[in-house]
């Protein structure tokens, strides 16, 4: 079928037509297929339909839809912070529900330019760059991010695109559990983004006044610049705020000065990324420990009980080569890991 949104509307008005639908009610229709189409979006006029494009059985995908919990696995994962972090991770059949939407609905969405999280040719070293050699960084974080985004807003979303508001209602359960995002489901990344324009907008625009740059990499936001006021914090928070979320004030943080300054876990204190001195440390220890007693007698010694300790070893020193591409002791630490597997 041609993506021509007029060539579109023709078809459906044929089709419509040998349905026998009566002219005013086929205008109707019309209108909501031009909206939709006009913004390359999938016609959907009901649950049932909804179901066909998908690809599932009708029945199921009202399970679904009224039974959310039933098709989620909970587990438990530590949080570099300390605790543990809820994953809701869907089952097979949502999970393909899930995927469609983002691919043929979320994917077309326009993001704000200071979001860097789930993104093609984004991602936390694009967010790092933008706060490159700053003589101050603010950073925040918002608290118990994707459950705090509620169904409504989401509901909201889709009827806005154009969709029915039963349609709107049952994609918004597909991606929503508990009356929330789901950690864990695969809507809920672009969601996130999606629903939060308006504040990276706001936020950069505050940002602006104050001769800031401000990026955002999911829950995590920072400022950098010159200089920023303490009270530069409240002002800030009370956007967040007046926006409908919170802020995890144990998580801000102000740093001035000649202070290491890290962001989404690369230190942007100098005119270069660099990996944190205390992840280089680290790594350098473990490949010191590796050369002199050998890889097993080393992971025996520490009692180390991950079976894949030499890959996540080597997923390190890819990392650092990330963010360090010339860096000689990082190069060589890999070749000589890479040998070891």
């Amino acid at each position: 079928m041609t993506d021509n949104p007029t060539e579109l509307t023709k078809k459906w008005r044929l089709y419509l037509l040998d349905r026998g639908l009566p002219e005013e009610l086929i205008s109707q229709y019309i209108d909501y297929i031009q909206n939709l189409t006009i913004q390359k979006l999938p016609v959907i006029f009901e649950v049932e339909h909804l179901a066909a494009h998908i690809g599932i059985d009708y029945l199921e995908l009202q399970k679904m839809i009224h039974n959310p919990t039933s098709f989620y696995r909970d587990f438990k994962i530590p949080k570099r912070s300390g605790g543990k972090r809820t994953i809701s991770a869907p089952y097979p059949s949502l999970l393909m529900c899930q995927n469609w939407i983002y691919e043929h609905i979320l994917k077309k969405a326009k993001l704000h330019h200071c979001s860097h999280a789930y993104r093609p040719k984004k991602s936390i070293i694009s967010n790092a760059k933008e706060h490159l050699n700053t003589k101050a960084l603010l950073k925040m974080d918002m608290k118990n991010f994707f459950p705090s985004i509620p169904f409504n807003w989401v509901i909201n979303y889709f009827s806005k695109l154009g969709y029915a508001d039963n349609v709107a209602h049952s994609i918004a359960s597909l991606c929503c559990l508990s009356g929330g995002l789901p950690q864990g489901a695969s809507t809920s990344p672009a969601l996130s983004n999606i629903l939060l324009r308006h504040l990276d907008s706001r936020l950069y625009k505050l940002s602006k006044k104050y001769d800031l740059k401000y990026t955002r990499y999911a829950d995590d936001l920072a400022f950098s610049g010159s200089y920023i006021p303490h009270q530069y914090i409240s002002v800030v928070s009370s956007v967040i705020e007046n926006y409908g979320l919170l802020v995890n004030t144990c998580k801000t943080k102000l740093i001035i000065g000649d202070k290491q300054k890290i962001v989404t876990g690369i230190s942007v204190k100098g005119q270069d990324l660099a990996l944190p001195r205390k992840s280089k440390r680290l790594i350098k220890q473990e490949i010191h420990y590796i050369k002199k007693f050998g890889l097993l007698s080393h992971i025996s010694k520490l009692r180390i009980k991950n079976p894949y300790y030499s890959q996540s070893l080597e997923g390190k020193l890819r990392f650092w080569l990330q963010i360090e591409p010339d860096d000689e002791f990082a190069k060589s630490s890999l070749e000589f890991i890479t040998n070891q597997n």
